[in-house]
């Protein structure tokens, strides 16, 4: 059984940056394609980034395009966000998940994820 581990949350002013790790184990990470989330209070879970099983292809939302970038380490299993120029908005529980499918491009459908990590907490103070 996969078990996702996320990190790098914290407390951060406007304009500041955060690095997310996710550490995977179980199924092999290097062929499913993984994404990350984020939750507000009282809001659902929405799409922020995903990765190709094969790291090459990336994809972001409009909201964060141009500020994070997703990254896969195979070898360490590891899946990473790197969050810049971050905003009061990008307050929430961030979570990495990996698809069900293998050898996909990644998708920014939750219901397309098969594992949750517990999420790490990213606060943006303005």
């Amino acid at each position: 059984q996969e078990q996702l581990v996320e990190s790098g949350g914290g407390l951060v002013q406007t304009g500041g940056s955060l690095r997310l790790s996710c550490a995977a184990s179980g199924r092999t990470v290097s062929r499913y394609a993984m994404g990350w989330f984020r939750q507000a209070p009282g809001k659902e879970r929405v799409f922020v980034a995903t990765i190709s099983w094969t790291g090459s292809s990336t994809y972001y939302a409009d909201s964060v395009k141009g500020r994070f970038t997703i990254s896969k380490d195979k070898a360490r299993k590891t899946l990473s966000l790197r969050m810049n120029s971050l905003k009061p908005e990008d307050t929430a529980v961030y979570c990495c998940g990996s698809d069900r499918s293998a050898s996909g491009r990644g998708s920014p459908e939750t219901s397309d994820i098969a594992s949750w990590g517990q999420g790490t907490q990213v606060t943006v103070s303005s």
